[in-house]
């Protein structure tokens, strides 16, 4: 089974510092929260448009180490672009750990070419997703 890239429009957020790569992040979050009054989402293709939240992003986000965290935000608008328009199948995986809970991980381009991943994790009692990271291969 072969895993098709995405070709996403958004490019890698430039950067070197972090506060460089974090405002760019935080205008592409921000206007996704102003589009709710409550938790922010959004819709994705693949899923038939149901809500992709991102209670778990952030704090996902704050356990890695700080050179590894920049390098992940720089993919989150061509991740964001992803999610909201891919139709491309995912590798799916159950958790191990919690067999209630399934890992999809989508692989995408951005536009400079550059792969990177995005995972969502889905709790199948009740089927919700949340975006929980994108990063580029190790």
């Amino acid at each position: 089974m072969d895993i098709i890239p995405y070709q996403a429009k958004a490019k890698k957020i430039s950067g070197t510092s972090r506060t460089e790569v974090y405002r760019g992040a935080l205008t592409i979050f921000s206007e996704i929260k102003k589009a709710t009054k409550r938790r922010p989402y959004i819709r994705s293709a693949y899923f038939k448009k149901e809500k992709i939240f991102f209670d778990y992003f952030w704090d996902h986000l704050r356990q890695k180490p700080y050179k590894d965290r920049l390098e992940r935000l720089k993919y989150f608008g061509a991740a964001v672009d992803l999610v909201k328009n891919s139709k491309n199948k995912p590798l799916v995986k159950s958790n191990p750990n919690k067999s209630k809970e399934f890992f999809y991980r989508f692989t995408g381009l951005t536009a400079e070419k550059n792969l990177f991943f995005v995972q969502i994790k889905e709790d199948s009692k009740t089927k919700h997703k949340y975006f929980m990271s994108c990063f580029p291969p190790s």
